[in-house]
């Protein structure tokens, strides 16, 4: 990965035959994360509430927001340089090492509790997918033809977008 003071410039032709340059090139090698995390000081790790947890008693950790270019795609074909992106790593106070990175292609003016809010929504996603396989039977699905698994998924999404919305209602009617 490339940090924000990476310049890509598109290299000046060589001779005067053949083919012009067109792919702009990094002017330094790309790093580890781990290098670009291990020069964090304290100050740019910022202390965010992302969500309220159990007994509505706010979760809050440490988190650090850097705007790197990924450096994976400088193999292909690609004649622009990587678009910039957010490194967000966790570090919990007290922890000898970060404990969770992400990469986001949010924008650079994402607020930063929003930006660990997303990053730490994949527990809920967990439970969605488990609800989704244990008690909606997405996993039941023995048919052979793409038409029978996509009216399957189907039916399994609105059985679950259903129940989470009856979950939501704070005092619902019963039938008498």
């Amino acid at each position: 990965m490339f940090t924000p003071e990476t310049n890509f410039i598109v290299a000046e032709r060589q001779k005067a035959r053949g083919r012009r340059p067109h792919r702009a090139r990094p002017d330094r090698t790309p790093r580890r994360v781990a290098s670009v995390v291990a020069e964090l000081d304290d100050t740019q790790l910022v202390k965010v509430t992302f969500r309220d947890g159990p007994d509505d008693e706010p979760m809050t950790s440490r988190f650090a927001f850097v705007r790197v270019r990924a450096g994976n795609r400088l193999g292909g074909r690609v004649p622009w340089p990587p678009r910039e992106e957010w490194l967000i790593v966790e570090w919990p106070e007290g922890a000898a090492q970060p404990t969770d990175y992400w990469i986001s292609n949010l924008p650079e003016d994402t607020p930063p509790e929003r930006l660990a809010r997303l990053a730490r929504l994949r527990w809920k996603i967990e439970l969605d997918y488990k609800q989704l396989k244990g008690e909606l039977g997405l996993d039941h699905y023995e048919g052979r033809s793409w038409l029978g698994w996509y009216h399957h998924t189907a039916l399994v999404t609105a059985a679950h977008g259903f129940l989470t919305l009856e979950r939501m209602r704070p005092n619902p009617q019963r039938p008498t």
